[in-house]
């Protein structure tokens, strides 16, 4: 009964982002339809087919470099590569604008080396530009591909590559011919989880000019106070998520993989020395340069200025406090719920725990904007009806409850992050033998007997794995975060955002870092794991 609690839980902001939309006034959505949607499709197209290439590319070569190829630095750029995901994509936009900028030192240095003395005499390309943003979020979300890529090329069974060898197949076509094939299904999965962070993506876009449907959805709602506009939008935002998931299922419908696990060795790399060694480290440290050590680099100094001149302020120790206390309440109650859907479906497994199952991760492929934006409806219907009740039982009025509580939030992070804590805590139970619950059942524990002094102390460290991932996200979460905040409420990203908007970069300098800082704990977690085949 709980299971399905928690997925109509998942499932509400959903359902009131459709009733919303069908409440639209007559000619809106012709409206949309002629100026909003088509520019914003288009940007949004545009954008990710780029992200998308670039994504596959880098990802995919960086795995084989790794896998393919042992060459002095190759272990440290096997964990290095998955750094830039520790930095999101709204501060890599932000650390770049202010290093590009036609006055930042980048440009300066260039100007002084040539001889000029203002951007008017020369200057870069504008980075505010869609070139600019494919390029700074391929940088970020990379590792979506390169994480599950590699996996799949370590358990590459090195017989297919010396069949491919004795039949004169250079290395470099084994890569186009054989290893590419074989991992398709790792690049597909990973080339859609960094579409969906692209389509998720609101700040970086903003900072950079580039008006995609999250962004529209984003002015439609707050800078035209038409919610039934924003709603349809969102609708068209969940068709291109469905049609995503559709298409990378169907473009591997057909194919089926399968490694003999007995008679199977693993892919032994090739020995590179020298020149080569040199170019083949060189080559993988460029997108650890500019995905994480660049930026991360900026917002070392100017946090250091900004704290050798001012210090810590008390307003940005108050938005860390708030970061905390949000993200690690959201986290508490994401783990319990994903716990009850995961033990759940092990401990009875009939359709309707495992549909609840599958249907409490949907939230996960939403874009944050459109999940805030379900959330609103559900929630703002909600505090209507609690507050006409306590007019009609007590005669007080209890206002926005949960809007202003922040519960709406910890809703919408419950919402969207379940599917981490549901598929760790999965994995984690999944590792246990089904006997140990029978053994149990024998000594006379019960469900709840068993899930307490069995699952618990075996799979605490799924458990622990799944927090940490969903802390760090709530951490970093912007969409959501703005759009559903309480009044005077900021966290470290929305004061970052707000910094960046009103071109005010050094004073998020602090709050950009701590959240990075932040981010290396998965990046290591992640790491570590990836250390096995």
């Amino acid at each position: 009964m709980a299971g399905l609690v928690i997925a109509a839980l998942v499932i509400a902001p959903i359902a009131a982002l459709f009733w919303q939309a069908v409440q639209g006034s007559d000619g809106l959505w012709s409206h949309l339809g002629r100026n909003v949607l088509p520019h914003a499709l288009g940007q949004t197209a545009i954008l990710m087919t780029g992200v998308g290439v670039l994504v596959a590319g880098i990802g995919t070569s960086m795995a084989w470099l790794v896998t393919a190829y042992d060459f002095r630095g190759r272990r440290v750029l096997e964990w290095a590569l998955l750094l830039p995901l520790a930095v999101p994509t709204y501060i890599v936009a932000y650390a770049y604008l202010d290093l590009l900028h036609p006055l930042g030192p980048v440009q300066s240095a260039i100007r002084t080396v040539l001889g000029y003395d203002s951007p008017r005499q020369f200057r870069l390309p504008d980075i505010r530009s869609m070139p600019g943003a494919i390029v700074l979020l391929s940088l970020v979300l990379y590792p979506y591909v390169y994480l599950p890529t590699r996996a799949m090329f370590m358990t590459q069974a090195a017989n297919l590559v010396e069949v491919a060898r004795t039949l004169g197949t250079s290395r470099r076509h084994i890569f186009w011919r054989v290893a590419v094939p074989l991992a398709r299904p790792a690049i597909a999965v990973g080339i859609s989880l960094a579409l969906m962070e692209t389509l998720n993506d609101i700040g970086a876009s903003e900072f950079l000019g580039v008006r995609s449907l999250t962004i529209s959805v984003y002015t439609t709602w707050v800078t035209r106070s038409d919610l039934p506009g924003a709603a349809q939008i969102a609708l068209a935002m969940i068709v291109l998520v469905v049609a995503l998931v559709s298409l990378e299922r169907w473009a591997r419908r057909h194919q089926r993989y399968s490694i003999s696990a007995q008679r199977a060795r693993t892919f032994a790399p090739a020995p590179l020395r020298g020149g080569a060694a040199l170019a083949a480290f060189g080559l993988g440290f460029l997108p650890v340069l500019f995905g994480f050590i660049v930026p991360a680099t900026f917002l070392a100094v100017e946090a250091w200025k900004r704290f050798q001149f001012a210090g810590l302020s008390d307003r940005l120790l108050i938005e860390a406090r708030n970061s905390f206390v949000i993200s690690a309440a959201a986290t508490v109650a994401v783990l319990l719920c994903g716990l009850v859907l995961a033990y759940g479906a092990r401990a009875f497994p009939q359709r309707a725990m495992l549909a609840a199952q599958r249907v409490s991760t949907l939230g996960y492929a939403m874009p944050g904007t459109v999940l805030a934006l379900g959330v609103l409806i559900a929630t703002a219907s909600l505090d209507r009806l609690i507050d006409r009740t306590a007019q009609e039982w007590f005669g007080l009025s209890t206002g926005l409850l949960l809007m202003g509580s922040g519960v709406a939030l910890g809703y919408a992070y419950l919402a969207r992050f379940l599917a981490i804590s549901v598929g760790s805590i999965e994995a984690g139970l999944a590792r246990i033998p089904r006997s140990f619950d029978q053994a149990a059942r024998t000594l006379g524990q019960g469900v709840t007997g068993t899930l307490w002094h069995v699952h618990l102390p075996l799979s605490k460290a799924a458990i622990a794995a799944a927090g940490l991932l969903v802390f760090v996200d709530c951490m970093k979460e912007l969409s959501a975060t703005l759009l559903l905040r309480p009044l005077n409420f900021e966290t470290l990203a929305t004061h970052l955002y707000g910094e960046a908007a009103r071109g005010t970069y050094e004073e998020a300098a602090l709050a950009a870092l701590a959240i990075v800082a932040v981010g290396i704990l998965p990046v290591v977690l992640l790491a570590r794991v990836g250390r096995k085949p």
